[in-house]
């Protein structure tokens, strides 16, 4: 079993995860308040398995995902709205599958209304973006699950806004 290149963003009311797996099948997203696992399978029958301790809780019932020919991906509301999350995972060390979407990361001043229209009418996704995060990962030889796990940068001191690092 595969894991899935997955991009992920914050924003104001919600953090974003893109599962990049083109033509999915037999999805199976599981949002919990501080976990979310996602599986799947693409066209040639390779299944992916994916799951991540959230940094912080989401209101589950509030949450969706979106699948398109391209990726998966999910919308999961944050329990305390406004507040940046620095990462997506509760453990502060960074899955060689997981990347910041920096395309679709940016300052929230005025962002409500992008975040609720993204929301609301889906858009779509960058497809350069998920075919190279694909081949980048489809690229890499087999390894354990825990040989996957790198760690995060320590946290720079200075200005305290949270924007990513390159390391997601």
């Amino acid at each position: 079993m595969d894991t899935a290149g997955t991009l992920w963003y914050d924003r104001p009311r919600y953090v974003f995860l893109e599962f990049c797996v083109e033509d999915s099948t037999d999805v199976q997203v599981i949002i919990e308040d501080h976990r979310l696992v996602f599986s799947c399978k693409n066209a040639d029958g390779v299944e992916f398995y994916n799951e991540i301790n959230l940094y912080a809780r989401v209101n589950s019932k509030d949450s969706r995902e979106k699948r398109s020919d391209r990726s998966i991906t999910c919308f999961m509301r944050k329990w305390k709205e406004k507040v940046a999350w620095p990462r997506i995972t509760k453990e502060n060390i960074k899955p060689a599958w997981l990347s910041v979407d920096f395309d679709n990361w940016r300052d929230w001043e005025g962002d409500e209304e992008v975040e609720r229209a993204m929301v609301e009418e889906y858009a779509e996704v960058s497809l350069v973006l998920c075919a190279q995060v694909a081949w980048h990962v489809g690229a890499q030889p087999a390894v354990s699950f825990l040989q996957t796990f790198v760690p995060y940068p320590a946290p720079a001191e200075g200005d305290g806004q949270s924007t990513p690092s390159d390391h997601g």
